[in-house]
């Protein structure tokens, strides 16, 4: 094959690709979530890992289903929401990545521990500082707060910081031990609260040789 078809093969792989994208955007979210339950595995499969383009319309259904009873259908539909939100991310893909961030703050105040969990990682790939202060106010939550801790801890910038620091003061003393080290990562100095990993875990002793 010589240049040129080489070029043409590629020019045609990308528009069917656009195609492909195309079209699933323009299907219906209904259609998208009776495909994601549906128990036949190659019904189920192809749906999750083509609902990148789906984009922010989709979120709350899918986040719905991240709680079925079923195994299956449940994980499909978390893995569909992070097909959605790492397309959101990508490089040129700004507009998107704050219109689904925008679905997914709410899902923090009213899904279950589970789902809380995965959203905050989430928006730790994609959101900017219009998720601070919802991702700290779980930092409270004791089923999910090491999850918002540590979400926090990988996202850039001075409002995170703050917010970290503001937090020492409110959550529970056992607690403020890991978001010392979370501010420590972030260059702060922390007095008072040293790491818990210099801490050794099990009593050692040294045997006299003579």
């Amino acid at each position: 094959m010589n240049s040129n078809e080489l070029k043409t093969a590629a020019l045609g792989a990308g528009t069917a690709t656009m195609i492909a994208r195309a079209a699933r955007s323009a299907g219906s979210v209904d259609d998208l979530i009776a495909r994601i339950k549906s128990t036949d595995d190659t019904v189920r499969g192809p749906a999750w890992q083509n609902a990148d383009s789906y984009g922010a319309p989709a979120v709350k259904s899918l986040a719905q289903v991240m709680t079925d009873p079923d195994f299956e259908i449940a994980r499909a539909a978390k893995r569909a929401l992070w097909k959605i939100v790492r397309y959101a991310g990508r490089p040129g893909g700004a507009g998107e990545a704050k219109a689904v961030t925008a679905q997914l703050i709410p899902l923090l105040a009213t899904r279950p521990a589970p789902v809380r969990r995965e959203v905050l990682w989430m928006l730790s790939e994609i959101a900017g500082d219009e998720a601070v202060t919802p991702m700290t106010a779980l930092l409270s939550d004791a089923e999910v707060r090491d999850d918002a801790r540590c979400a926090l801890t990988r996202m850039p910038g001075d409002k995170v910081t703050a917010a970290l620091k503001q937090a020492m003061g409110l959550v529970p003393e056992g607690f403020k031990f890991a978001l010392a080290d979370s501010l420590r990562s972030r260059g702060e100095k922390v007095a008072g609260y040293p790491s818990r990993k210099l801490v050794p875990t099990k009593q050692t002793s040294v045997k006299a040789i003579g």
